[in-house]
């Protein structure tokens, strides 16, 4: 229930799905304001049982603690991953360091498909730059996976949060979302997301992320302070593009 699971929640129940939401205190813990359009304050086990979606959105170094939990989820349910690999936060994870891509750090970690979307635009602009389908200007929001039914439901799921899905190709492709890519929480459209995504150059990826994060933190005084919208849609497109 962070800055990115707090508005997938509101938008989605809003938008009319039955959705339910975790965290790891206990549902007494839930603030009442994600509750406010429909939401379900759930436990952990609950939140899995029988459903057809998962999203979870969580620091990805808490990612491996969520494998028990998926023991017994079929592989029909659709598991959508929103996370990225923050070094500084997520401490220092070997096989990501060395080049493994975090989706598939991911997949290996829950022994299952997943999805990757939402990961690429910033908690500020989720929650407030949505538009109706059509809208001119309309922002992307970059999906990847390996099987049609993952990328079919969360191409959905991101329409009805108020953005347009961009499908970047298969996990192993989905380094082209991972912070430090042009693609990466600079608020594009479809069509600038379609002209841009082959310039993500992967060797150069850590090293303009640690650029942002440093460049935040002068700003801010403290890596768990979101930056204002605008403020880090700059940083994104002057690093990364």
């Amino acid at each position: 229930m962070g800055h990115i699971g707090k508005t997938l929640a509101l938008k989605l129940a809003e938008a009319g799905h039955d959705v339910v939401v975790c965290n790891s205190r206990g549902p007494e813990n839930i603030e009442e304001s994600v509750l406010t359009t429909g939401a379900r304050a759930v436990t952990t086990d609950e939140a899995v049982q029988d459903k057809d979606v998962v999203i979870l959105s969580i620091p990805l170094n808490r990612i491996p603690e969520m494998a028990p939990l998926f023991a017994d989820v079929p592989e029909t349910t659709v598991v959508i991953d929103t996370s990225n690999y923050y070094p500084a936060r997520d401490n220092v994870i070997e096989s990501i360091e060395s080049g493994e891509v975090e989706s598939l750090w991911v997949k290996r970690q829950l022994g299952r498909p997943i999805a990757k979307a939402w990961n690429a635009i910033g908690s500020n602009s989720l929650a407030t730059k949505g538009t109706s389908k059509g809208s001119p200007n309309r922002i992307a929001i970059p999906i990847a996976a390996d099987r049609d039914v993952d990328r079919r439901i969360t191409s959905q799921l991101i329409d009805e949060t108020g953005f347009d899905p961009y499908d970047t190709g298969a996990l192993a492709d989905s380094w082209r979302q991972q912070p430090g890519a042009p693609a990466y929480c600079t608020d594009l459209t479809i069509a600038e997301v379609h002209a841009i995504i082959d310039s993500a150059e992967r060797e150069r990826l850590p090293k303009r992320r640690d650029l942002a994060v440093a460049a935040i933190m002068e700003r801010y005084s403290s890596p768990t302070t979101n930056p204002d919208a605008e403020y880090g849609v700059r940083i994104s497109r002057a690093l990364y593009m």
